[in-house]
C-alpha cells in the first residue's frame, strides 16, 4: 500500500497520531478541536511552563475552556510533551508557530526553521506535514519543501506537504476554530487531498485552493486589507479633526448605505500578531522582485504614527486646562489591543505608555484582563484597582481599549478630562469633559 493510501485511510479511521508544534493562541485550539474529535494530539512546546500548566489541566489562553481541556485529557486525546521524541512517531505534524518581525522589520521565520530542524531530525516517510504559521508566499516549499527533498525524499510520495493559514481571532464569541473556513493549499493534489481529509473531520467548511502560495498569500491579502482601510480611517480621523467634525457620526451615517460600503473604526494604533506584522511580509516578499508596495508602506506608516498623534491630541487638551503633560496624573483604561480579551501583542496601549513615561507624565493603568506587563526597561507595571470615585485623582483618564466592563458614566461622573479614542462614551449626552479621536476640536 502507497504512503498516500495508508495515510488517508489512518485519517478516515482516526488512527493517525497528530503533532502540533506550538502550544500558543493557534496551537492549542487547534489540538483540542483534533482531540474532540478524537484524534490522539500531542502538543508540543519547548516551553516547560506550559506543558507544566496544560498537564495540570489549566488553560492560559482565554479562548480555550479548562473544562474544555480538561476533558480531552481525561480521554485520552490530548498529550502535552515537550519531547521531541513524539514526532518520529508522528502520522501528521502541523506547525503553529509565531513569526515575529525582526528590528529591522523583516520576516522572522526562525521559529519555523526551528520546527523544521526537530522534524528533519526525526523524521521517516509517510507524514503529512502542515504549515499554519503565516509567512510570506514560498515559505512552504523555499523552507520545508527544499529541506526535506534534500534528505531524498519525493513529495507528494514519500511525504506530503500543505500550508493552511490560521484564522484565530482571540475574543470572538461567534467565529472559533471549528466554525471559520479552512484554507488549504497542498503542494500535490494527494497532498491537498490529505490535508482536506484531516481537516475536513475537524472544520466545518473547507476552502481548497491550488498550491500553498496561493494559501499563504490569502492569508497576507485578507489582513494587509484590514491594515490598509484601518490606516485610511485613521487618516480620515486626524483630518475630521481639523475639519472639527466627528468621524464616528460621519462612520455611522456611512455604514447605512445597503452595499459597497464596508465599515472601520479608528483608534490609537493597530495591534494584535497579525494586523501591524503580515503586511509587512508581504511588502518584504514584493521587494525581493523590485516591487514597492505604496498601499501597504503608507498603510504601516500612517498606523504607527497614530499613538504619537494620541499624545499630541492628549498634550492640547491639558493645555486647555492649564497643565502640561509632564507631571500630569494619567490613568489608561485598556491595555490589550482589542475589547475583553487579554492579548497585549502588539498593543498601542503599550507604546503610548511608553511615550507618556518618556514625556514626564505619572501614569498608571488598569485592564481587567492584563493584570501586569513587562515594560521596554524591564520592570513589569501592575494594574491598579477600579475606583471610580478616584478618578478624580487624575488629570486625564484616557480610555484606550473600550472593554464591555468599564461603567463609562461612573467613569464620566468622576473625572476632570478625558481623552476618548474609541468611541466608548457615545451615550453620555453632556460630553462637555470629553475629547474624542477623530471628534473634532
Amino acid at each position: 500500500m502507497s504512503f498516500y493510501n495508508s495515510l488517508k485511510t489512518k485519517i478516515e479511521k482516526k488512527e493517525a497520531k497528530v503533532v502540533v508544534i506550538g502550544m500558543g493562541y493557534v496551537g492549542l485550539p487547534l489540538a483540542l478541536e483534533l482531540g474532540k474529535a478524537q484524534y490522539k494530539v500531542y502538543g508540543y512546546d519547548v516551553n516547560e511552563e506550559k506543558i507544566k500548566m496544560l498537564h495540570n489541566g489549566q488553560s492560559y489562553i482565554q479562548d480555550v475552556d479548562t473544562r474544555e481541556l480538561t476533558n480531552c485529557l481525561n480521554e485520552g486525546y490530548f498529550f502535552p510533551t515537550s519531547d521531541d521524541n513524539v514526532l518520529s512517531e508522528a502520522d501528521i505534524i502541523t506547525i503553529c508557530v509565531p513569526t515575529p518581525l525582526t528590528r529591522n522589520q523583516e520576516p522572522d521565520i526562525s521559529y519555523i526553521e526551528s520546527a523544521v530542524g526537530k522534524i528533519r531530525s526525526n523524521f521517516s516517510p509517510g507524514k503529512l506535514i502542515v504549515l499554519e504559521s503565516t509567512t510570506y508566499p514560498g515559505t512552504t516549499e523555499e523552507v520545508i519543501m527544499k529541506q526535506l527533498n534534500n534528505l531524498g525524499y519525493i513529495v507528494g510520495e514519500d511525504y506530503f506537504l500543505c500550508f493552511s493559514p490560521e484564522r484565530v481571532d482571540p475574543g470572538n464569541k461567534k467565529y472559533n476554530t471549528q466554525n471559520t473556513p479552512k484554507v488549504i493549499g497542498g503542494v500535490t493534489e494527494q497532498c491537498n487531498q490529505l490535508g482536506i481529509a484531516l481537516y475536513g473531520n475537524v472544520i466545518d467548511k473547507i476552502v481548497s485552493v491550488s498550491s500553498p502560495r496561493v494559501a499563504e498569500m490569502s492569508k497576507l491579502l485578507e489582513n494587509t486589507f484590514r491594515s490598509i482601510n484601518i490606516s485610511f480611517v485613521n487618516e480620515m480621523a486626524i483630518l475630521c479633526d481639523k475639519l472639527d467634525i466627528d468621524i464616528w457620526e460621519v462612520i455611522s451615517a456611512a455604514e447605512s448605505k445597503p452595499f459597497g460600503y464596508m465599515p472601520f473604526y479608528p483608534g490609537p494604533g493597530i495591534g494584535g500578531h497579525c494586523i501591524p506584522l503580515d503586511p509587512m511580509y508581504l511588502s518584504w516578499k514584493a521587494k525581493e522582485q523590485n516591487f514597492y508596495s505604496r498601499f501597504i508602506e503608507l498603510a504601516q506608516d500612517i498606523n504607527k504614527n497614530m499613538p504619537n498623534y494620541v499624545i499630541q491630541r492628549l498634550i492640547l487638551a491639558l493645555n486647555k486646562m492649564g497643565k502640561a503633560l509632564s507631571n500630569s496624573s494619567i490613568l489608561l483604561l485598556g491595555m490589550s489591543y482589542k475589547p475583553d480579551i487579554d492579548d497585549l501583542r502588539e498593543s498601542p496601549s503599550l507604546e503610548l505608555y511608553e511615550l507618556l513615561i518618556n514625556y514626564g507624565a505619572r501614569v498608571f493603568y488598569n485592564d481587567p484582563f492584563a493584570s501586569n506587563f513587562k515594560q521596554y526597561n524591564g520592570e513589569v507595571a501592575t494594574s491598579i484597582e477600579l475606583n471610580y470615585q478616584g478618578m478624580s485623582e487624575y488629570d486625564c483618564i484616557v480610555l484606550l481599549t473600550n472593554h464591555s466592563q468599564y461603567d463609562y458614566n461612573e467613569i464620566y461622573k468622576f473625572s476632570k478630562l478625558i481623552f476618548d479614542t474609541r468611541n466608548g462614551f457615545k451615550n453620555i449626552n453632556d460630553a462637555s469633559k470629553i475629547v474624542k479621536l477623530g471628534g473634532g476640536n
